[in-house]
């Protein structure tokens, strides 16, 4: 069995994203000694994947912010296990890692939304910020027709990416009405950088057709996709296309701070104005306490940097920037809330759970999250609940009960040595959200 490898930080960063980085940065530069772990190999994330490597980015600048202020990365590091107050248990190349700390923020961002329509699961629907990725990482995209579908200003970001890679952008299809996205737009009114990014997409997009109050019915393909039928109107319209790309908005990474026992307001992590969630020397900064985009993660990121460090009246200086900027989340999320009438696409054979192939009709007899994973394993695959999760609470209002070690899949050496000595009852090998 590997040895374990043992870390100690006055602050430690749970997320090497937006948040991550600047809540390092901010504490590291107030004189603590800070650690970033982190599951990628190098800092940035998901949306800034790559970025970094652009020396004028400004993701680039966080990155040499974190760098010269001393903050060690822990990377290719996945945290699963808290065995005891100020001690966090990861698995890493090297096997079991051991993270002590004497402040930890959670910075852990979000993930992408999905819910079901047969077909879903067809090789070469993906989600929207999946696909992306994959071209980020070198899938060739040139020439290969898109349809971007689902909810959210993801959809119009990936859309504007693909097409500068050489993709033809047949639509994009955005589930909220024009109603919804006009009051949206309202809110962009004070917020004009943001306004900017919606112009210049728009202006890389001209001559795509953007659909409101559209969504995908079904997908189609002899063991790969060949075609969407998507509600248009009051009609259905079927579309040849190579890829669809389809994600509806975004869902918070929360599972952490449940497991430390955060405070939770709704399906985000309560925090208060210094980014402290209900347990003392935990703070917690972007989108897990709500989804709004990345100038608020960076803000909320520093002000819990300098609250871990102590240097609360740094981070007071940023507080009437974050409040203007919770505003524009509120809008945000009001707008891209799924619409009812998609809880009625799936037939009885949709599947449902993608790890445990379960299908809607199978999920018709159980009465809540607990029973449906003990009926039909439904959150027991690899994902533990992260896709399957939200779509059985979005379609029967399921909600998890508790979560449990480890909140990742762990290799059963790293379980073991983190146990340690233990009876064979205690062994547990899979947990998830309950």
């Amino acid at each position: 069995m590997n040895s374990v490898l043992r870390k100690q930080f006055d602050v430690l960063v749970v997320g090497g994203g937006p948040a991550g980085m600047a809540a390092a940065a901010c504490a590291a530069e107030s004189g603590c000694r800070v650690g970033i772990v982190d599951d990628n190999p190098n800092l940035g994330g998901q949306i800034w994947r790559r970025e970094a490597e652009n020396p004028s980015s400004e993701a680039s600048k966080w990155v040499e912010r974190s760098h010269s202020a001393g903050v060690e990365l822990v990377a290719s590091t996945r945290v699963f296990h808290q065995p005891a107050h100020g001690v966090l248990q990861a698995e890493g190349p090297e096997g079991l890692c051991e993270l002590s700390y004497g402040k930890l923020v959670i910075a852990t961002g979000a993930r992408e939304g999905f819910l079901p329509f047969p077909g879903w699961t067809l090789p070469n629907v993906v989600g929207a910020g999946g696909l992306q990725a994959l071209v980020k990482c070198g899938l060739p995209i040139s020439s290969k027709r898109v349809v971007v579908a689902g909810s959210g200003p993801l959809l119009m970001a990936v859309a504007a990416y693909l097409r500068q890679r050489g993709a033809e952008i047949v639509m994009v299809c955005e589930q909220a009405s024009w109603s919804s996205l006009a009051r949206f737009g309202a809110a962009l009114l004070g917020h004009p950088d943001k306004m900017k990014q919606g112009f210049f997409l728009r202006a890389v997009l001209s001559g795509v057709p953007f659909l409101t109050s559209s969504w995908p019915v079904s997908a189609e393909g002899d063991g790969v996709l060949q075609g969407v039928n998507i509600r248009r109107a009051s009609r259905i319209e079927r579309i040849s296309c190579d890829y669809l790309a389809c994600g509806f908005h975004l869902l918070p990474n929360t599972e952490l701070a449940a497991l430390l026992g955060c405070r939770m307001q709704g399906e985000y992590v309560q925090v208060d104005e210094q980014q402290q969630t209900s347990v003392s020397g935990v703070y917690c900064a972007g989108e897990p306490t709500g989804i709004g985009g990345l100038e608020l993660s960076l803000l909320e990121g520093q002000i819990a940097g300098f609250a871990a460090a102590g240097s609360n009246n740094r981070g007071k200086e940023l507080f009437s920037k974050r409040a203007k900027l919770k505003k524009f989340a509120t809008a945000l999320n009001r707008a891209f809330r799924p619409r009812p009438e998609l809880k009625s696409l799936l037939r009885p054979e949709t599947i449902v759970c993608r790890c445990e192939d379960v299908t809607f009709d199978r999920l018709q007899r159980p009465n809540s999250w607990r029973s449906a994973k003990l009926q039909t394993r439904c959150g027991m695959g690899p994902c533990q609940g992260r896709v399957c999760g939200p779509i059985t609470q979005f379609l029967f209002d399921w909600r998890p009960e508790s979560v449990r070690p480890p909140i990742f899949p762990a290799r059963f050496e790293n379980l073991a040595a983190a146990a340690g000595p233990m009876e064979p009852e205690h062994m547990t090998l899979t947990g998830g959200c309950e």
